[in-house]
């Protein structure tokens, strides 16, 4: 059920992008054609909004990322880094007992 909201709210969420996206380049088109701005300025400002997008959209990821890895935390999950500390930690003391159980 969970699954399906999410899969929801991802496509409306690329909906509303695409559409809001395509109104913006007919905005910046109209301003061309008006002679309000040219096409060299145009396809700046549409460069640096798509800028502005893809840094907005890393850093939604960043923060997503951030809470989804406190969360595992909180239930209980280890991360990748804790989980190779603790082997090396554990090879670690497997040799030493080898090395006691020789002796």
């Amino acid at each position: 059920m969970m699954d399906k909201w999410m899969k929801r709210g991802f496509y409306l969420g690329v909906g509303a992008a695409i559409s809001g996206k395509e109104r913006f380049e007919k905005m910046v088109q109209d301003m061309v054609d008006k002679g309000e701005m040219t096409p060299k300025e145009a396809k700046s400002m549409m460069n640096e909004w798509m800028e502005k997008g893809q840094n907005a959209d890393m850093d939604f990821t960043n923060q997503t990322r951030a809470m989804m890895k406190d969360r595992l935390k909180e239930i209980g999950f280890v991360t990748e880094e804790d989980y190779y500390k603790l082997e090396a930690r554990v090879e670690r003391l497997e040799k030493l007992h080898r090395e006691n159980e020789n002796d």
